[in-house]
C-alpha cells in the first residue's frame, strides 16, 4: 500500500515537472551570502518579462521567501487534491514553509524523512500548472534538501551558486560546484554578491568583503562567472518589505548587475 502511494506521488511529480520548461536551482554552501535575495529577484525579473514563473522555497527550517515576497502568514487554498501556490505578482507563484506555517516564529523541528516527504509534496501536490520557469531557493549547504530536490528533478536545467568574496565563502562555493557535478546538475555559474559599497558620507567605494574571488573560483572550477552585485542597503529594505528590488528600482547598479547575472545564466542553458 505504501509503495503504491509513493509510486502515485512520483507519477504526479513527473506530470507536474513535464509542464515546467526551466528548473533553476539557486544555492550556496554558506549562509548569509544573499542567496534568497537573488532567488526572489531572479523570479520576479522573469515574471516581469512575461514568463510564467514559480518560486519554490525548499528551506524547511529557515524559510525567508514568504517574507521577502510579502506573503508571510497568508493561507494556501486547497481543492482537496492540490495546494494552490500564492500569487505574488502577475505571472509569479510562490510556495514556502513560511507561508504554510500559521505562526511565523514557530521553529520547524523535523528530522530527515519528514522533510523529504514535504519536498515531494511541493512538487507533486502543488498546482504549479504550465510554467516557463521554476526558481528553487535552497538552504545553505549540500544536505538533505538540495540533494533530494536534485534527485527528484534529474532534468534540472541548472544551478546558480551565490557567494561573497570572503575566502571561506569561496571555499564553500567550490564545494557546491563539486556537489553539483557529482549529482549531474549543470552549473550555470557563480555569482559574487555584496561586493563594493558606495559610502554615503565620503562617496568612496568600500569593499565589505574581498572582491574578485568569485571570478577566480569560477575560473579555477571551469564554470561561468555571472558577475558581481554591489551591496545596496535599499535592496535589503526591499526584501524586508516583501518587494523585488530589481523590479522596483530597475536602473539601480545592483539591479543592473542582477539582471546581467540572470541573462548570463540563461545564456548558459543548453537547448
Amino acid at each position: 500500500m505504501h509503495k503504491v502511494h509513493i509510486d502515485h506521488r512520483e507519477s504526479l511529480i513527473k506530470e507536474n515537472l513535464a509542464r515546467i520548461r526551466l528548473k533553476i536551482l539557486v544555492m550556496s554552501n554558506k549562509g548569509g551570502v544573499g542567496k534568497s535575495t537573488v532567488s526572489v529577484n531572479f523570479a520576479s525579473l522573469l515574471a516581469a518579462r512575461g514568463l510564467k514563473t514559480g518560486l519554490l522555497d525548499i528551506d524547511i527550517h529557515g524559510p525567508s521567501i514568504a517574507r521577502m515576497t510579502g506573503q508571510e502568514g497568508q493561507s494556501h487554498v486547497s481543492d482537496g487534491k492540490f495546494i494552490q501556490p500564492l500569487e505574488v505578482a502577475p505571472n509569479l507563484k510562490m510556495i514556502s514553509m513560511g507561508s504554510i506555517m500559521k505562526e511565523g516564529d514557530a521553529p520547524v523541528i523535523w528530522r530527515g524523512p519528514i522533510k523529504l516527504t514535504v519536498l515531494r509534496q511541493f512538487l507533486s501536490d502543488v498546482n504549479w500548472g504550465d510554467l516557463d520557469a521554476l526558481v528553487i531557493d535552497a538552504p545553505p549547504g549540500t544536505g538533505d534538501e538540495p540533494l533530494t530536490i536534485c534527485q527528484l528533478i534529474p532534468e534540472m536545467t541548472g544551478a546558480v551558486i551565490v557567494t561573497t568574496g570572503q575566502e571561506v565563502a569561496l571555499l564553500d562555493s567550490r564545494k557546491a560546484v563539486n556537489f553539483l557535478k557529482q549529482v549531474g546538475i549543470p552549473v550555470l555559474g557563480i555569482l559574487e554578491n555584496m561586493t563594493a559599497f558606495d559610502c554615503p558620507h565620503c562617496a568612496k567605494e568600500i569593499n565589505l568583503f574581498k572582491t574578485g574571488g568569485g571570478r577566480r573560483a569560477a575560473e579555477e572550477m571551469g564554470v561561468p562567472f555571472l558577475g558581481s552585485v554591489p551591496f545596496a542597503p535599499p535592496m535589503v529594505d526591499a526584501g524586508d518589505a516583501g518587494k523585488a528590488y530589481a523590479v522596483e528600482s530597475p536602473s539601480a547598479p545592483a539591479s543592473s548587475a542582477i539582471k546581467a547575472a540572470l541573462d548570463a545564466a540563461l545564456a548558459g542553458v543548453k537547448g
